[in-house]
């Protein structure tokens, strides 16, 4: 059993807070149209998971999402993944963001390394995206066909994602600091008949010029018969075929956006890569937009008073929330560069500087300002009210170092991703935040933790993160998964009709969870099952260690070998003392049985572009696989840190 009965309570909303909170709001709409009584957190998750029609269609006539037959279907078939939300009603992803708002209202401030800050109101949002609409049917774009983005992280981005989904098209996009190969190995398999992209981008100091990414995305996808080009390096030209961005959005041309049914493609999102070709998973309008506006609105508080800015990039599922937090009647921040640049608190200066109400990053962000020192509350923060983190578990360890270094305000560490365009797990305005915990389970989730037979643990015990009815948001399928075999064997087929995600998950008898790691990297020892997450809490918390990865490796004879990989802070040796220290550790904090076998020095882990450690490549290559055949290396961080684990074996018998 995880040890869960006695964290450390960060922050506890105040009856203010709660009061005039969104999901408040709900909660008396709720009552006052349906004679629901939901008085607490608890009350209101039960009920929407117990009735998941019920409140996905409560969730649509809240936020007045469009018009709709009462007494129609909300969702028909089953079991998972064999059904259909809300059959016969129509919807516009981009519709319903562009009509938020007043005209003179800020959208979207785009900045960059440089300092510079240019805002975009509501009402150039709705005219770059109706020119830009225009220019993209006029190229023969209709509905069904996908527009590839290879872009940087600015205003330019989410008007091609509106002008697409206005058009009923389908988009896709990859980040610039993605080289030319990562990017057509995801987009090419799309077919796109569009390219939008830019000259380049500015990263860490530096420009970066992409012209001849460019040409080599468009020698690998012949399918691309038009482009548009973005100056933002001042090396943009036109040609044939070939249109700079400037012209395509010149004028007052509008578009009257197309009614697509629910279920129709928005866009696609590409799976981390770690295991082979990153996989295309393709979501809905009407299932991305209950998605978002129930976490983005109820769950985080976002709404039209709110500035958010979340540090990411359009290769990132948080990219397309981003863009998606328009639709709350918010404004947003585009950052284009690097998070430490020129110094460790750039991030927290931008979040001052332009008075950001709510601020999303990666827990090994926080850590390393932690690491250097960094005072975010020698700022001025006042605006600050909110903060979320995600991409990895947020170690206890961080949370309390936020909570003091940044204020008296929420840290909600969230879980759920790229595969449902949203969140199993998060925050709320009116539940506790604890120390290295997710606060609660999402609205209209019904997320559990079972264990290997298929039935739910007790809370406190660790299973896997299921979730046993259907979200509007899990993907209408894969790309190019016409039987959907490949979709059904990601997630339902441990479980038959029940999505398995691939994490250890504990629920606690306060509502909260805590995550363990995934559970295709399980230490196994001698039949005692550990997530990898337990111990990295643990190890990582002994001075002079930097970060730390676990594996385990069934070999033959009936051995099994357990060796952990540290790297260290500035100025320490991994010599008998340190390695005491971590055994002790763990064997104080956890188990004897999960003491590692070998602590073994290396110079650094790999991850994926989102921050999560690779335990899965590592101990394939401990097993002997070449490190080319275990991930895609485009979508690692430093795919260069996979070639130190050859041979290691060897090295340590």
């Amino acid at each position: 059993m995880t040890d869960t009965s006695r964290p450390e309570l960060l922050w506890r909303p105040t009856p203010d807070v709660v009061e005039q909170s969104l999901i408040a709001q709900f909660r008396r709409f709720l009552r006052d149209t349906r004679g629901l009584d939901l008085p607490t957190h608890d009350a209101l998750w039960s009920w929407s998971v117990a009735e998941i029609e019920q409140f996905w269609a409560a969730i649509w006539d809240f936020f007045d999402v469009g018009t709709r037959t009462p007494e129609a279907d909300v969702l028909v078939g089953g079991p998972m993944p064999n059904y259909r939300w809300f059959p016969g009603t129509t919807v516009n992803f981009a519709q319903y963001l562009l009509s938020r708002g007043e005209p003179a209202d800020r959208a979207i401030l785009t900045i960059d390394e440089r300092g510079s800050a240019e805002w975009m109101d509501r009402a150039e949002l709705r005219r770059q995206t109706g020119a830009l609409a225009a220019h993209l049917r006029s190229a023969g774009v209709r509905r069904g066909d996908v527009v590839a983005g290879y872009l940087p992280n600015t205003a330019h981005a989410v008007v091609a994602l509106t002008a697409t989904a206005t058009l009923g098209a389908i988009w896709a996009s990859v980040g610039q600091d993605y080289a030319s190969g990562a990017a057509i190995s995801r987009l090419s398999q799309l077919s796109p008949v569009a390219l939008i992209t830019a000259d380049g981008y500015r990263f860490n100091g530096r420009t970066q010029n992409r012209l001849t990414a460019i040409d080599d995305i468009l020698t690998a996808t012949p399918t691309i018969r038009h482009t548009v080009v973005i100056d933002r390096i001042g090396e943009a030209t036109a040609g044939t075929n070939r249109h700079l961005w400037d012209d395509a959005v010149a004028g007052d041309s509008t578009v009257e956006p197309v009614a697509v049914d629910f279920s129709d493609p928005l866009w696609v999102l590409f799976s981390s890569g770690t295991t082979g070709v990153p996989k295309g998973l393709v979501h809905s309008h009407g299932g991305v937009l209950l998605e978002m506006l129930t976490m983005l609105g109820l769950q985080m508080d976002i709404g039209p008073s709110d500035r958010f800015f979340w540090y990411t990039s359009p290769s990132w599922m948080m990219w397309n929330v981003l863009a998606s937090a328009l639709a709350t009647g918010a404004s947003i921040v585009c950052y284009e560069g690097a998070p430490a640049h020129p110094g460790p608190s750039a991030m927290w200066r931008l979040v001052a500087d332009h008075e950001v109400t709510f601020f999303g990053t990666s827990p090994g962000y926080l850590q390393s300002c932690a690491a250097a020192g960094v005072e975010p509350r020698s700022l001025d923060m006042s605006a600050l009210r909110g903060m979320g983190a995600t991409g990895s578990p947020l170690s206890a360890d961080v949370h309390r170092w936020a909570r003091e270094h940044i204020g008296d305000i929420p840290l909600n560490s969230s879980s759920g991703g790229t595969d449902v365009a949203g969140a199993f797990l998060l925050g709320a305005p009116d539940v506790p935040v604890w120390a290295g915990e997710l606060s609660a389970r999402a609205l209209g989730v019904r997320v559990e933790s079972w264990d290997e037979r298929g039935f739910p643990v007790e809370p406190g015990e660790v299973g896997e993160l299921v979730v046993t009815a259907p979200m509007p948001s899990m993907p209408v399928m894969f790309w190019n998964d016409p039987d959907r075999s490949r979709y059904r064997d990601a997630y339902f087929a441990e479980y038959p009709g029940v999505w398995r995600h691939g994490d250890w998950l504990t629920l606690t008898e306060r509502g909260s969870a805590v995550l363990h790691g995934r559970s295709d990297a399980t230490l196994n020892r001698n039949g005692v099952r550990m997530g990898s997450g337990d111990i990295y809490a643990v190890v990582e918390a002994v001075p002079g260690i930097a970060e730390s990865a676990v594996v385990g490796l069934e070999l033959p004879d009936d051995d099994y070998w357990m060796p952990m990989f540290v790297v260290l802070d500035d100025g320490h040796v991994l010599d008998d003392v340190l390695r005491d220290r971590i055994v002790a550790a763990i064997r104080t904090h956890l188990s004897p049985r999960h003491v590692p076998d070998d602590i073994l020095e290396v110079t650094g882990l790999p991850h994926t572009r989102t921050g999560k450690k690779l335990e899965v490549p590592i101990k394939k290559i401990l097993l002997g696989h070449p490190p080319a055949t275990v991930a895609s290396r485009d979508a690692l961080d430093d795919p260069n840190l996979l070639d130190q684990f050859v041979g290691l074996r060897r090295g340590v018998q």
